[in-house]
């Protein structure tokens, strides 16, 4: 697979895994043995870049990365984040206090089984803690070699700026995908000043743009799809009509929906990697190939006024949740 560069000099493959949904937040998590073999097979496949927190779980997630990838630390690039109040197994804040940065930076290490971090996310900022605090104390765990880059998550603009003045932000990860181009108006423009890379989050809908999900579909009950405005029934059903037309562009190419998202999003910008989700080898291997598909500027155009041409429905967040973002 190709490599892109974030930021200031982290290397990675030009399709991260987002390792998520092998612990946590889509229904019952898969056995821990059968992700550890996924895993495997994703870097056998190329794939370098991976995505874990410590609240996805909470902690399970990291776990597994660090069983998985203790064998061959040497081959992938492990990203993590710090930012939650973590109590009775349940994220109850934000707190990016620099004492607990600290803290989570070496539980993370201890359960990554791992010396060093390679990128260190701020999972959401935390209006109670400057950001020139954040960015100082995780300059400190980089001087002290225990994080190489420093990155934002879901940081508005400014946060962006004040963040990078103090120390540079390799990379901002963000929601961005076909059915959520918000990124695009102030976002992106700054980061390609700045110099930083961008890694979306969510590029395939949380599974919608792949055309598997219609009205009908049911969630398990403690899939956290079912809280999101944009998953009720009626905004399924009116959002199909944007994979609707994805799917028309597909089939010319002889591709699948989640083939031509992803390659659409890293035909936007070289520095932009995103991270697709999966537990499933067969969605892996269909994920990878995007990264080989190559879009005329006449596909751009198409899949650019496709897009355009359909009003999304649904907010991506409850209300609360959004308004914890907005800071």
């Amino acid at each position: 697979m190709q490599k892109r560069t974030l930021g200031n000099g982290l290397e990675v493959s030009a399709l991260g895994l987002g390792c998520m949904g092998m612990s946590f937040a889509y229904g019952i998590a898969p056995d821990p043995k059968e992700m550890v073999s996924l895993l495997h097979a994703a870097v056998e496949r190329g794939v370098s870049f991976f995505d874990t927190a410590e609240v996805y779980g909470p902690f399970a997630n990291e776990d597994l990365l660090g069983e998985a990838f203790a064998p061959i630390r040497d081959k992938v690039v492990i990203a993590t984040k710090f930012g939650f109040k973590i109590e009775g197994g349940k994220s109850v804040g934000t707190d990016s206090r620099p004492a607990h940065i600290r803290e989570v930076a070496e539980a993370s290490l201890k359960r990554l089984k791992t010396d060093v971090i390679d990128l260190f996310y701020q999972h959401r900022v935390d209006p109670t803690v400057p950001i020139e605090d954040v960015a100082g104390t995780v300059g400190d765990l980089i001087r002290e070699g225990k994080v190489r880059h420093f990155g934002l998550s879901e940081a508005g603009v400014s946060t962006i700026r004040r963040a990078h003045a103090v120390q540079p932000v390799s990379a901002l990860q963000s929601e961005y995908s076909l059915w959520w181009r918000e990124p695009e108006a102030e976002i992106l423009p700054t980061l390609e000043e700045l110099g930083i890379g961008f890694v979306p989050f969510s590029p395939l809908g949380r599974g919608f743009l792949t055309g598997k999900i219609d009205a009908d579909t049911k969630f398990e009950d403690n899939d956290f799809r079912n809280s999101l405005p944009r998953f009720s029934a009626e905004a399924r059903a009116a959002n199909r009509a944007l994979v609707a037309l994805i799917a028309e562009i597909a089939a010319r190419k002889r591709t699948t929906p989640a083939q031509i998202a992803l390659a659409w999003l890293l035909a936007q910008k070289p520095w932009i990697v995103p991270i697709p989700g999966t537990t499933k080898l067969n969605r892996l291997e269909e994920n990878i190939h995007a990264a080989s598909i190559e879009l005329s500027a006449a596909d751009l155009a198409d899949i650019t006024r496709a897009a355009d041409s359909v009003t999304i429905e649904g907010a991506r967040y409850s209300a609360a949740t959004q308004a914890m973002i907005n800071r």
